[in-house]
């Protein structure tokens, strides 16, 4: 049974990975990097903003990961918050 459950773990984490790829590599790079680097530390709550954010469209994602605009929901704004602090400190 453990088997299935890491299975089931590298699934989900191969389809967030493909989410991750966008139309701009600027988003390309800023989700990819946190799914590799920083996703698995995430509580679960916040592994399903991350998730979340994922549906949203190119141009606000951006907007919103870049700091031109603050996504007027709480928790959207945590997490896209935790992912500029997180491309910070890789450099």
């Amino acid at each position: 049974m453990p088997d299935q459950h890491i299975k089931n773990i590298d699934t989900h984490l191969a389809r967030l990975q493909w989410a991750c790829r966008r139309g701009m590599l600027e988003l390309d790079v800023l989700l990819g990097n946190f799914l590799k680097g920083a996703y698995s530390n995430l509580p679960e709550t916040e592994k399903q903003q991350f998730e979340s954010l994922l549906d949203e469209p190119d141009p606000l994602l951006f907007a919103w990961l870049t700091g031109q605009k603050k996504p007027e929901d709480e928790s959207m704004l945590m997490i896209t918050e935790k992912i500029r602090n997180y491309a910070k400190s890789q450099f």
